[in-house]
């Protein structure tokens, strides 16, 4: 397991992510790469230095640390330019990274499908072409280790053109790879059927509740960024009303840009929507804040203003039904849930079936046998109660969309 030293780069601005919760999300993203966390320390940069960020007495401190503890690699909470990095590394004599590498790195070690695993290495190259210089050798690093893991150390030895190419490349495979998703969108947006997307910080319940909601069985780690690649599943509400549920990748506060720009195909599931739950985890001490990072990325994928449920999930694993009670009336109009103990999932769909605002009627009509076209489309839009072959007729009793039951009423 290798050994980490956290470097809390504390800028003293306010509004600013809190010190405490900042250490605490880093040692939740080393341990998602297999490290440990042997030391934290908080590096005051007011003002930031151009060659370090930090000042130099706090690097002398940082490269005496690193020798005491053995650590192996250290990792700063804030984004750091290619000749600061390379500064440091020098400076502290073992391994220096930052946040964005560490979530690049877990996003590759999560990478299941082809769509995922080209995101991540576009993600990647997008990351460190700018960091790119003829005699920086950590692009070329061939060690292993957080940090290490990637689309292949070989391409990151070529030259600014060549890691050029293979970022179009990748942009070209993964539109052909999306045309998949694209005609599934197409089809649903034909059959009226609503997309109902899961949104929320990273391990905030996400997949539990697409399980929950569906009776799926997609596998459950607790961990952050469990769930890279969009899950669908169609669903069949109370109201006869059929849905499709989408998980999406989880959110996080200040997600590199590359990340959002990479996974822009993955999250227009998000942009598409008709409806958005927004699962939070009351569990959390800093559920108000992740809150509001959500919001910050909902907002620059256009979707802050989507109609949306706000879901308090993990109520189960808060103990005082009095703050429970607080939590819920301070936010307002919410429903609080647990997906893992599945409490409260009837009301949940239920204030989705009154959200989707009566998109299903039911039908009881007698068709002519010749439209066995609109009885296929009953079959694929709706959800039948009951179905008769008369002599010219067919007699159909149905929960169909409106715009279906139209058509059902004109060829009567």
């Amino acid at each position: 397991m290798e050994k980490v030293i956290l470097a809390i780069v504390d800028f003293r601005r306010s509004g600013g992510w809190p010190i405490p919760e900042t250490s605490l999300e880093m040692a939740e993203l080393v341990k998602a790469c297999g490290g440990e966390v042997v030391g934290t320390f908080v590096c005051p940069a007011s003002p930031p230095t151009a060659a370090t960020l930090i000042q130099s007495g706090k690097v002398e401190e940082l490269a005496a640390h690193a020798r005491a503890l053995a650590a192996q690699a250290v990792i700063f909470s804030e984004e750091l330019k290619g000749v600061q990095q390379r500064n440091l590394e020098e400076a502290i004599a073992v391994k220096t990274l930052d946040r964005t590498q560490l979530i690049l790195d877990i996003f590759a070690r999560r990478a299941v499908s082809q769509e995922g695993k080209l995101q991540v290495e576009l993600a990647q190259l997008a990351y460190r072409l700018p960091r790119l210089t003829g005699n920086y050798n950590d692009l070329s690093r061939q060690g292993g280790g957080i940090g290490t893991l990637g689309p292949g150390e070989t391409k990151l030895e070529s030259d600014r053109r060549r890691i050029g190419e293979r970022i179009d490349r990748l942009k070209k495979d993964l539109e052909d790879v999306t045309q998949g998703r694209m005609t599934k969108r197409k089809n649903r947006e034909r059959q009226h059927i609503p997309l109902i997307s899961l949104v929320g910080y990273t391990n905030a319940g996400k997949s539990t509740l697409l399980n929950a909601l569906t009776g799926s069985h997609q596998t459950i780690r607790n961990g952050l960024f469990t769930t890279l690649d969009s899950l669908a599943r169609q669903h069949v509400m109370p109201s006869h009303q059929k849905v499709v549920f989408s998980d999406t990748v989880g959110f996080m506060h200040d997600l590199p840009h590359n990340l959002i720009e990479a996974f822009k195909a993955t999250l227009e599931e998000v942009e598409s929507a008709d409806l958005l739950l927004h699962v939070v985890d009351i569990s959390n001490p800093s559920h108000r804040a992740l809150k509001v990072s959500v919001d910050k990325v909902l907002e620059e994928l256009g979707a802050l203003a989507k109609p949306t449920i706000l879901v308090l999930n993990k109520i189960d694993a808060v103990n005082d039904t009095e703050l429970v009670s607080a939590i819920r009336k301070e936010y307002g109009h919410a429903v609080v849930i647990s997906a893992r103990g599945k409490i409260n999932m009837d009301g949940l769909l239920r204030i989705i079936d009154h959200e989707l605002g009566g998109r299903v009627v039911d039908v009881d009509v007698r068709i002519p046998m010749t439209r066995m076209d609109l009885v296929n489309r009953v079959h694929e839009e709706g959800s039948i109660s009951g179905m008769d072959y008369l002599a010219n007729t067919i007699h159909i009793r149905a929960s169909v969309p409106r715009h279906l039951a139209a058509l059902l009423e004109k060829a009567v």
